[in-house]
């Protein structure tokens, strides 16, 4: 008789586990709270998808910074070129782009969420939508089966939760799954936001809402001065602090020390050392040698930028450029090369792309997924107390997890 499985959220990693478990032969039934599959899996990217990332194995452990090691036996057996593999095999073909983002072709998530349902669909899975879970039913340490909110009750031989974190919750992401694991005895480690838009002290930083700085440099400390990160990219001003996909990955790297007293150093111009920026500078100056210092610097910065690095520099902008000493000057290509952020605390988690923390990786068989404390209960995705930059890592984890207990659920 063919095993009975449940998997419980159509997400990324469960969506993957329901076509590879019905691959194998299983009756599968995945249990979805909301109306459709894969909202989440909707707007990652930007509505394009970042399915995975076109690196080595070595690169990619390099990139989940969050119990990383927990996944080689996963990447072992499916990793992101076998995600790359499976895509195009679904006719969702992929392209990769800077930093090795991998998306698909059309650039269009809607191709990954359709291509993930009808895989699992024609191996013969069923969904239940609008049936959230209200529990795992288990006796003696084994899955007996679910029992949903209205209380129907339906029999399994193993279950497969994958709920996701509690970022984004407007997508589903609401920690049900956190708390029926926590319920059947497992540990819950601390759920905090990762990836996430940072507040920032500086009052300044609001006036320049909306301005985007491309190939800028960002240079991370914790509060004790440690270097803890370095990235060259793009970065986004806000009405709250800084966002954008430096920021992000940035923010999980300041997280272990609380965010606070976390500060940032912004280099403007991270391809000119300082000596070859002041002469750049130099060079702008005779050129705008009969202006204000206010109407000097358009060669230089964006627009929206000039009033604030004005201000930040000390000297007035009606000073004329000629009278502009080389001292001001030297601090003038110090402050291009370090422009000074302080941190005052995260966004709140429901804006945060993925969680850091989950149900313990002690506690889960990283050759299976399979829970160690409840045997038929397996877990994939964000609910694990795994995760990733940005760059398609996260959902690369989702895939391969959600891989690994199909296979053995």
């Amino acid at each position: 008789m063919a095993n009975r499985t449940g998997i419980i959220g159509a997400g990324a990693a469960g969506l993957f586990a329901a076509g590879r478990a019905a691959c194998l032969g299983n009756h599968v039934v995945v249990f979805e709270k909301n109306k459709r599959a894969g909202k989440k899996l909707l707007i990652t990217g930007k509505g394009r998808c970042n399915i995975t990332n076109n690196c080595t194995i070595d690169e990619l452990m390099a990139n989940i910074p969050g119990n990383g090691r927990f996944l080689y036996s996963a990447f072992n057996k499916f990793n992101n070129q076998n995600i790359m593999d499976f895509f195009e095999a679904v006719n969702v073909p992929v392209k990769t782009e800077r930093g090795n983002r991998v998306f698909p072709v059309s650039d269009r998530s809607h191709d990954v969420v359709d291509a993930l349902i009808n895989y699992a669909r024609n191996q013969g899975a069923k969904f239940m939508y609008e049936a959230p879970v209200k529990e795992i039913v288990c006796e003696e340490n084994k899955v007996k089966g679910i029992l949903l909110r209205n209380n129907d009750f339906y029999e399994l031989d193993s279950v497969i939760l994958a709920t996701g974190g509690i970022s984004y919750p407007m997508t589903g992401s609401t920690g049900d799954g956190h708390k029926i694991a926590e319920k059947l005895g497992h540990t819950i480690t601390g759920l905090k936001p990762s990836l996430v838009p940072l507040e920032i002290h500086e009052e300044w930083t609001a006036r320049l809402q909306g301005l985007t700085l491309k190939n800028v440099g960002l240079t991370a400390f914790d509060n004790k001065n440690n270097r803890v990160y370095y990235e060259q990219g793009e970065m986004l001003f806000t009405h709250f602090g800084v966002s954008g996909p430096m920021i992000l990955s940035a923010s999980r790297h300041i997280m272990d020390c609380g965010y606070t007293g976390a500060y940032f150093l912004i280099d403007l111009k991270p391809a000119l050392d300082e000596e070859t920026l002041d002469q750049r500078l130099q060079r702008d100056f005779t050129k705008y040698s009969r202006k204000q210092f206010g109407n000097s610097l358009s060669d230089l910065l964006p627009k929206s930028l000039i009033p604030v690095f004005i201000e930040l520099s000390g000297i007035s902008s009606e000073k004329p450029v000629h009278q502009i000493t080389k001292s001001e000057r030297r601090n003038l290509v110090k402050l291009l090369k370090g422009i000074k952020l302080t941190v005052s605390k995260p966004r709140p988690v429901n804006e945060a792309i993925v969680t850091a923390g989950g149900v313990s990786i002690k506690e889960i068989n990283p050759s299976t997924m399979e829970s160690k404390l409840i045997k038929g209960l397996f877990f994939a995705g964000e609910i694990i107390d795994v995760d990733a930059y940005t760059g398609g890592f996260n959902l690369t984890i989702a895939f391969s997890t959600g891989y690994i207990a199909g296979s053995n659920a």
